[in-house]
């Protein structure tokens, strides 16, 4: 058990039957009346955003999430199935639950699963990938002085901005928290 007080970002508890973790607080001491902590919380089986005020002594019961990196084998219809490398059990997920990371993983690449009390909930695409660009507006010569962004489509099916003088076939680094691109890799 923690108290409202000692929440911190990436704190995760478990409140009404419901999971949550911090994504920020605020300690407020009101000049007149009791001090509480005002929190924005993530539902981390649903995804929803709520905000929530706790009087600082309320316990709560902190929770563990397990994360598991898993490698990414193939899509079967409406199903993504992960591998882990030690027991190379597969774990089938539903779109719903890869909907955020599969965007920018292809077969193969490693990801990291989040178990809750041993059940798969989410997908977490590694910081940075490397994917080639299939599809998007040939660049021009000497369009590199502005900051003008156009549409690249990428081997898994994602649509990223680019700048103009990134070219099809060319291969980008890509930051999967953002979906922004980074850099062209040589």
């Amino acid at each position: 058990m923690i108290s409202a007080g000692e929440l911190r970002k990436g704190t995760t508890f478990e409140t009404d039957g419901q999971v949550y973790t911090v994504i920020d607080f605020l300690h407020v001491k009101p000049g007149k009346g009791a001090a509480f902590v005002r929190t924005k919380l993530r539902n981390v089986i649903s995804g929803g955003v709520t905000e929530t005020t706790f009087n600082p002594t309320a316990k709560l019961q902190e929770v563990t999430i397990e994360r598991k990196e898993m490698q990414y084998l193939y899509n079967d219809a409406d199903l993504y199935y992960f591998m882990d490398q030690e027991t190379y059990e597969q774990v089938p997920l539903s779109f719903e639950q890869v909907e955020g990371a599969i965007k920018f993983l292809k077969e193969n690449m490693f990801a990291v699963i989040k178990f809750y009390k041993g059940e798969a909930f989410s997908v977490e695409a590694p910081n940075f990938v490397e994917l080639q660009i299939t599809a998007t507006e040939p660049g021009a010569k000497g369009n590199t002085a502005t900051n003008t962004l156009k549409p690249a489509t990428v081997e898994t099916g994602a649509i990223v901005q680019v700048p103009i003088f990134v070219n099809e076939g060319e291969v980008i680094k890509i930051d999967t928290r953002t979906g922004e691109y980074m850099e062209r890799v040589k």
